[in-house]
């Protein structure tokens, strides 16, 4: 088969069972960049349950779900992966006992980046197809976020826990006018969050939203006051990072969050045509360096203060997200 760093090779066989995933054999590369990466810096993708990894991070083909089960391993024996974004929160709450599993995998210096659920984050009920099709009495519940998000994230994860992002969906036109009472909402829901630190020392909570009228200094203020971040959110549906990057100066010092989710090229609402240009996920198909370089000297400046960083890319950002954090990392390698 072809392998994206390592040409023609023979075919690895296909795995059909079993518990054990067999991780790829890092490049030497990929050992030298890690150990080149500054040490508060956490890079990674979003989920891992991907047949295309093939050769990037799995040493062999393996069905979804047993990558989805049991991959996460492997997936922590990649040199420069530390992190990795639990996506599958979003479409249901998660108990303790499968954040602990998650937990169970991967080595001390792991952290999470974990997903709030829909039920609390989309101001509309949604149907299969995602139109949304009545108000959400569940938005941005203070006392159902703490009982069914942070509370079993917090104790099954424990000090491996990273950062609990509330991805607050794209809001219905109407709503948009009542921001001041959202932010407010929100501001409430924040301030009811207990403190992290004393379980997750690294642990942070974040914010991460679809419309830029979240964007004022309300919300600057709700967050500061809450001791909670800016989770940059680099989307077609967003302003350039650049554009974002007030915030985060206005909320300085602290840890930076990032989630590199989708190319422009693709538009606000391109996640399909991503997924069908982009599948298998084995190669970068839509190259975008000049994100990448703005990403970069944000990393660099907010690491080399002491600050924690959490970058996770989505297979969507270029095409691969594996071989987007070794461009990445091989951007800062030469920044530095």
């Amino acid at each position: 088969m072809q392998n994206p760093l390592f040409g023609d090779q023979e075919t690895l066989p296909v795995k059909k069972s079993g518990r054990h995933i067999e991780p790829a054999t890092p490049d030497p590369e990929w050992i030298e960049l890690a150990s080149a990466l500054p040490a508060h810096l956490r890079l990674g993708t979003s989920s891992w349950n991907y047949r295309g990894w093939n050769g990037l991070v799995w040493n062999g083909e393996y069905p979804e779900t047993n990558l989805s089960r049991y991959g996460l391993t492997a997936y922590g024996k990649h040199p420069l992966f530390r992190t990795v974004s639990i996506d599958r929160s979003f479409y249901r709450p998660l108990n303790v006992a499968q954040f602990a599993e998650y937990a169970s995998q991967v080595g001390p210096d792991f952290r999470f980046v974990v997903k709030a659920p829909s039920l609390m984050t989309d101001a509309l009920v949604r149907d299969e197809s995602g139109r949304g099709m009545r108000p959400n009495t569940h938005f941005l519940n203070a006392e159902e976020a703490i009982q069914m998000f942070v509370e079993p994230a917090l104790e099954g994860l424990g000090h491996k826990l990273g950062a609990l992002v509330f991805q607050i969906s794209p809001l219905p036109g109407a709503w948009l006018a009542q921001m001041p009472k959202l932010i407010g909402r929100l501001h409430q829901l924040l301030k009811a969050i207990p403190d992290l630190k004393s379980t997750a020392p690294d642990g942070v909570v974040a914010v991460e939203v679809r419309d830029p009228q979240w964007l004022t200094p309300q919300f600057v203020n709700a967050l500061r006051d809450t001791g909670a971040t800016y989770c940059m959110g680099l989307h077609a549906k967003m302003p350039h990072i650049t554009e974002q990057l007030p915030i985060l100066r206005a909320l300085w010092p602290g840890p930076l969050v990032c989630r590199w989710n989708l190319n422009p090229v693709h538009g606000a609402f391109g996640y399909e045509d991503a997924r069908d240009a982009y599948e298998p996920y084995d190669k970068i198909i839509d190259p975008d360096p000049e994100t990448r370089a703005a990403l970069v000297r944000v990393i660099a400046g907010t690491a080399n203060a002491g600050q924690n960083v959490f970058v996770t890319l989505s297979n969507k950002a270029e095409g691969s997200a594996p071989l987007s954090v070794i461009e990445l990392a091989r951007a800062i390698r030469t920044n530095n």
